[in-house]
């Protein structure tokens, strides 16, 4: 399974949606919240070079904001 990491902020929509996807398919995932984790902003930034949010790494292959198909893509959960 690939490492999977979540830069969010508590008020997000599509974090808490992209969250509830994980979950749904049993899919362990690393939460970092940017809103009170500067380290983990500015890696965030580093890697999105934005800071909107969801931005979710997928063992390195980087999305910006949830689409459910490129992710489930990206986990092998397409056929």
């Amino acid at each position: 399974m690939k490492n999977i990491k979540i830069y969010s902020t508590p008020t997000c929509v599509y974090c808490k949606m992209a969250k509830e996807f994980f979950t749904k398919n049993n899919i362990p995932y690393e939460e970092f919240n940017v809103a009170s984790d500067d380290r983990a902003r500015e890696e965030m930034i580093q890697k999105s070079h934005q800071m909107g949010v969801p931005v979710i790494d997928i063992g390195g292959e980087i999305f910006v904001g949830f689409n459910r198909n490129e992710i489930a893509r990206a986990l092998g959960l397409t056929p």
